[in-house]
């Protein structure tokens, strides 16, 4: 497996051409944590699940914080650009220049997605984020038009205030994103609902990229 510059795993897909799954692990995860879920939610697509390289108390990360929801601004900043520069590099190395990669995200994972989103428009063609924080707001605000996510929050989160994912909400919404929210009855764990969302967007999204290829 080549390094790229991050520990990684990529699975291909079953089926020609469809999307890569870009997985991003929430705080303490790994590389292995969300390919379970992927299958679930999309079992054709392609999967490549990345490790994050900030070490919490010895638990991976993403990028590093001062505190609970308090982030080094400037570490996300390097971060997510070393990710995105993974990504290039992911699709020269496994030649995934006709695949769309589509973040799938839990916690930290989904809040480093969300930057790549606001700070690199171009390499995502869309990301489910589950239980997202605000992490930055461009100014100017960046264009995502075109680009569909699915935000998926809990209703009593501990440690994404509702008032924080709705933020977020508005910040993707002043970007043009096509955005879809869900909202799920506890708190920070994922319930078969999340799944069963991301499924259920996942097939949308699917069904509108062919239907835009068939003209």
């Amino acid at each position: 497996m080549a390094d790229l510059g991050f520990v990684h795993r990529y699975l291909p897909g079953s089926e020609k051409d469809a999307p890569v799954l870009l997985l991003l692990h929430g705080t303490g995860g790994n590389e292995q944590d969300l390919i379970p879920l992927a299958k679930m939610v999309m079992p054709q697509a392609g999967v490549l699940s990345v490790r994050g390289k900030v070490l919490e108390n010895g638990m991976p990360r993403f990028f590093r914080r001062f505190s609970e929801g308090v982030f080094d601004l400037e570490d996300l900043k390097f971060r997510t650009e070393e990710l995105a520069a993974f990504l290039d590099a992911a699709r020269a190395h496994y030649q995934l220049t006709k695949n769309d990669f589509i973040a799938l995200g839990y916690s930290n994972g989904a809040n480093i997605a969300s930057s790549l989103l606001l700070s690199k428009p171009g390499y995502l063609r869309g990301a489910v984020l589950l239980r997202a924080m605000m992490t930055i707001r461009p100014d100017p605000m960046t264009d995502l038009s075109g680009i569909s996510i699915l935000l998926s929050e809990g209703e009593h989160d501990p440690i994404v205030p509702k008032s924080n994912a709705l933020g977020l909400a508005e910040i993707f919404k002043l970007a043009s994103a096509d955005l879809t929210i869900h909202w799920h009855k506890g708190g920070h764990e994922l319930g078969q609902d999340d799944v069963d969302a991301a499924k259920t967007w996942l097939r949308l999204l699917s069904s509108l990229d062919v239907n835009i290829l068939n003209g």
